[in-house]
């Protein structure tokens, strides 16, 4: 029994084929959607490549960017086709790629789906990308004297002013690292010396952070160095002076605003995919429809159109045995009933008896 089965005449299958000749062509624009979203989070994932360790973040970008891609090359191929169906005569050279077409198509628009969810899970890679990456700039910030490393100060620092941000995960990670170069260092100082001596591994290492770190709308200079030393500072307490640096960490803050990002890029897939689903199932009641006509003969009359042929569990069932016979070399599929011919043939005289067969004289 077919699956939801719907009776076409011939009017109704040429508003169909036009209707969808039109969508196809608004999916190409949605292929360039999908396409210019990918590229665009591709270059805003680039922007911050300096402070993200490297790892499979690119994976949704690439995708959304492949499949923008094939839905521009599909849904055009998609427009011809439709726009070939409404007349009979046109659909016969298209009656055998239609089905073939439908398939990558409905391959397609899973992978659009795929695209959309992966917008929403890869939050804990690109967390734990941001981690590692911004560990590592923190880390080298005082080396700017080294090649490859010099750049880093300077993207910490319009970092943390651009996006309102301090440290990694706060303003305590800077308590932690020596983000003075040694070149500024006095070393003549005493108070230097005891910093380098009373840390193990010989760092210097201060309660304070970068000046990229304090809060233009303070309504008291920055103060940057001794933040935890209350008696250092008049009417001061760190506790409660909140305005004076950028309290958020740089992680959180971009997961902020990669998340946001994302989610409207999800979105946008989605609606995207939902749509996709739509033309493909008008183009499958199209072709079910028309090869229907063809069948009958009678082009000016009605057809059924249905999205499966059988109901779900014949149709999964035919599917499966397909799949299990195609390792199989010499036998036709037992999906048709039949069994190969060049099996289990018993041997045959072809109706003749008392055949005598004729010995081969020995070699004297």
């Amino acid at each position: 029994m077919a699956v939801l089965k719907v009776k076409f005449t011939k009017t109704k299958r040429d508003k169909l084929a036009q209707i969808l000749w039109i969508l196809n062509w608004v999916s190409v624009v949605s292929g360039i959607i999908l396409f210019s979203l990918g590229l665009f989070l591709k270059i805003e994932i680039k922007k911050r490549n300096e402070v993200m360790a490297k790892g499979d973040i690119n994976s949704v970008p690439n995708l959304l960017i492949s499949v923008g891609v094939i839905a521009c090359i599909i849904n055009f191929l998609g427009g011809k086709i439709c726009y070939d169906c409404s007349d009979a005569n046109k659909f016969s050279r298209w009656k055998l790629v239609m089905l073939p077409y439908i398939v990558c198509t409905f391959c397609f628009t899973f992978c659009i789906l795929v695209g959309a969810l992966m917008c929403y899970t890869m939050r804990n890679e690109l967390e734990e990308s941001l981690y590692l990456g911004l560990k590592d700039a923190i880390k080298f910030y005082k080396d700017t004297d080294i090649p490859g490393r010099c750049f880093l100060k300077k993207t910490v620092d319009m970092l943390q002013i651009g996006f309102q941000c301090c440290g990694n995960n706060g303003f305590r990670d800077w308590f932690e690292i020596q983000w003075v170069s040694p070149r500024y260092l006095n070393m003549a100082s005493k108070e230097v010396l005891d910093r380098l001596k009373s840390n193990v591994d010989g760092k210097f290492l201060v309660d304070g952070v970068p000046f990229s770190c304090c809060n233009p709308s303070s309504p008291r200079p920055c103060i940057q160095y001794q933040l935890t030393n209350n008696s250092a500072h008049y009417n001061y307490d760190f506790l409660t002076e909140e305005l004076n640096i950028w309290v958020k960490g740089c992680r959180e803050a971009l997961m902020d605003y990669y998340t946001a990002i994302m989610r409207s890029i999800g979105i946008a897939a989605l609606l995207i995919w939902l749509f996709e689903l739509s033309v493909l199932i008008g183009v499958r009641y199209l072709q079910t429809a028309m090869k229907n006509v063809l069948l009958l003969g009678d082009l000016e009359g009605e057809s059924d159109g249905w999205l499966l042929e059988n109901s779900f569990v014949e149709t999964a069932k035919y599917n499966i045995s397909i799949i299990k016979n195609l390792g199989k070399a010499n036998q036709i599929s037992t999906v048709t009933g039949m069994n190969d011919p060049n099996i289990n043939v018993q041997n045959t005289n072809c109706g003749k008896t008392n055949v005598t067969t004729k010995s081969i004289p020995a070699a004297s």
